[in-house]
């Protein structure tokens, strides 16, 4: 073959070759292309699906919180009241440095002690940082925050960032790289971009805050929320009302994607309750209250005061938490003893046997009869301390000296049945439907279980019954409202579901309440419950502790002591009831050497007079020597 014609073969088959190679090229220019069209589809598809997860992870369901009702005292005081606070939110991960000067400015702050904090939570990777929190509105700090949110930087203090660019690469180049036709290289280049940029990572988020205006006072009652306690909690249903909530509901048609909001629960604000405490009253309770326990060593206290148609005026309890401090929670100070424990009596129980007798025509309750108590009675010894005011003595005297051998020769009189059907109209054993969830309803055991022993005890305050001290302080109703109870109420809107009851005949009532005059007198018992000025009619109590999960009663001299008074004696306004639990350091009055003489006389009896002292002193509808 000649050399020409090797020459031309060659020609063309390298021209073929060429051909070739193009061929192949634009095959796999054409599958690339292929390949972008299909990833740019799969890309905008998965940025739909990714689109429709982020609003169902984000806003896909919106809530208003409802606000929490107020609790307000009979007179529209607030008890407890739910505060719109704000609290400050960064994300140190955000927050540029050349703000942290006029942030730390704005949050009344150092400069150094804020860079700490922003400093070591970046450290961690921290994007949560509540750095202020339960700011009122006026607050001086919400107000810098909102100006800064608003500011921008001055030239002078621009914020620049440093951004890395890549050279733009063709589609050509990527398929001829991917061929190995041509080798990609990409260059970086820096860019520095500085704008007028507001501060990052910086949020006012709003903030609820249960306020307790009235501290400690009437912690054991009002609660705290999110306990199992008080008010709060019992009524939560009626307070806490119900959050809005709405599902925006992805939709997708002809002319593109849109979200119908779709409403699960209306948004109900909580409502307010209105109770019938009097926080002024109350006030004057507790701090009576607390001053006694502290004076007598006592382990704690518990009083409350009735108006006459039952209505709580006052429930208190100490020791109390201030549930303001959210740093402490004990529950021992959060229970309210008025309601939730049950113990005996003691001798605030002697003048319902008395009544009850009168009402019998078992006594006549004159000056002229005279009770012996010359004799034992079963275990109830007549002794020397029995018998020191005579071997006979009147119905007055027993009551105004709290004599025990005196009242069970009146309750031999008396029939079991009878004195069972009374206590169970006074209410004893029966619960009060006040605070359901802490209540005890006491005890009262059935007269088929009881023995001799147990009708006499009963008599006064022991034995087969134990009670609450608003079961107690409900049954001396009966001296301001001519024998009947009516039921006790704590909502001052509420409708009572029990009726009135008529226990005693109104006579009967009317001439053991003026005997009761005797027990607060110089003379009496109750000898510190007397008020200058005041008509005081009441009745001292002491009764062993029982000892806790067993049976049988302390005998180291841990005691209960009560008072149950009312004021004035004739149409009495106030009725109230005190028990403090183991005084330890007592004076009597009469004995003041005595630290250990530990008696309702000398102890629970102080809290009344003290209390009342101040309640009358701003009541100007009761006169000087009411009662007369």
């Amino acid at each position: 073959m000649s050399i020409k014609r090797l020459l031309r073969t060659f020609k063309v088959q390298n021209y073929w070759q060429r051909q070739g190679l193009i061929k192949y090229i634009f095959v796999f220019l054409f599958l690339g292309f292929a390949f972008r069209i299909v990833s740019v589809n799969q890309l905008d598809a998965g940025k739909v699906s990714l689109q429709e997860k982020g609003v169902k992870q984000t806003i896909n369901k919106l809530t208003e919180t409802a606000r929490r009702g107020d609790i307000l005292d009979r007179n529209g005081e607030v008890l407890a009241s739910s505060l719109i606070l704000k609290k400050v939110n960064l994300d140190p991960t955000k927050v540029q440095l050349e703000y942290i000067p006029k942030l730390a400015t704005a949050l009344n702050m150092s400069n150094k002690k804020l860079s700490k904090i922003l400093a070591k939570k970046r450290k961690i990777g921290s994007r949560y940082l509540i750095i202020k929190k339960n700011l009122m509105l006026t607050d001086p700090i919400i107000s810098n925050i909102v100006k800064l949110q608003k500011e921008k930087i001055k030239d002078r203090t621009k914020v620049c960032r440093i951004k890395k660019k890549k050279d733009k690469v063709e589609l050509l180049d990527r398929a001829l790289s991917f061929l190995k036709v041509k080798e990609i290289k990409i260059t970086y280049s820096n860019i520095k971009s500085c704008q007028k940029e507001k501060i990052d990572g910086l949020v006012l988020q709003e903030d609820t805050y249960r306020s307790y205006p009235k501290g400690a006072s009437l912690a054991p009652l009002i609660g705290r929320t999110h306990r199992d306690s008080g008010i709060e909690t019992e009524f939560d249903h009626v307070l806490a009302g119900q959050d809005g909530k709405k599902q925006l509901k992805y939709n997708q048609n002809s002319q593109g994607s849109y979200f119908v909001p779709e409403i699960i629960s209306t948004l109900k604000h909580g409502q307010d309750i209105k109770l019938t405490i009097d926080s002024k009253i109350q006030y004057h309770a507790y701090t009576a209250l607390e001053k006694a326990v502290k004076k007598h060593v006592a382990d704690s206290g518990s009083a409350i005061i009735l108006a006459p148609n039952g209505e709580v005026l006052a429930m208190a309890n100490y020791p109390a938490d201030d549930p303001n401090d959210r740093n402490v929670y004990n529950a021992e100070n959060y229970r309210n003893r008025v309601l939730s424990d049950k113990v005996e009596p003691g001798s605030t129980m002697k003048p319902f046997t008395m009544v009850l007798a009168l009402d019998q025509n078992k006594i006549t309750a004159t000056a002229d009869e005279l009770i012996d108590v010359s004799k034992s009675i079963g275990h109830i010894k007549s002794d020397t301390k029995a018998r020191r005011h005579g071997n006979a003595i009147t119905i007055k005297k027993i009551l105004e000296k709290s004599h025990n051998l005196g009242t069970v020769n009146v309750s031999e009189r008396l029939d079991k049945e009878d004195m069972y059907s009374t206590w169970s109209k006074l209410g004893f054993g029966r619960p009060l439907g006040l605070i359901p969830g802490i209540e005890t309803s006491g005890s009262l055991r059935h007269f088929d279980s009881w023995g001799l022993a147990d009708k006499r005890t009963l008599s006064f305050g022991h034995g087969p019954m134990e009670t609450n001290l608003a079961q107690l302080a409900r049954a001396y109703l009966v001296f301001a409202n001519k024998g009947s109870i009516p039921p006790l109420k704590l909502l001052k809107e509420a409708n009572t579901i029990e009726d009135t009851v008529q226990v005693f005949n109104p006579k009967s009532v009317d001439k053991i309440a003026q005997l009761l005059d005797s027990v607060a007198s110089n003379n009496g018992s109750g000898y510190w419950s007397d008020i200058k000025g005041y008509h005081v009619a009441g009745k001292t109590g002491t009764a062993e502790m029982k000892i806790k999960g067993g049976k049988g009663y302390n005998k180291n001299g841990a005691n209960r002591t009560f008072f149950t008074g009312f004021v004035p004696v004739k149409n009495p306004k106030y009725i109230m009831a005190i028990r403090l639990d183991y005084p330890k350091k007592c004076h009597a009055r009469n004995h003041p050497n005595k630290k250990r003489d530990c008696q309702g006389s000398n102890s629970a009896a102080i809290v009344f007079q003290e209390a009342m002292t101040n309640i009358l002193s701003s009541d100007q509808s009761i006169k000087l020597m009411a009662g007369k």
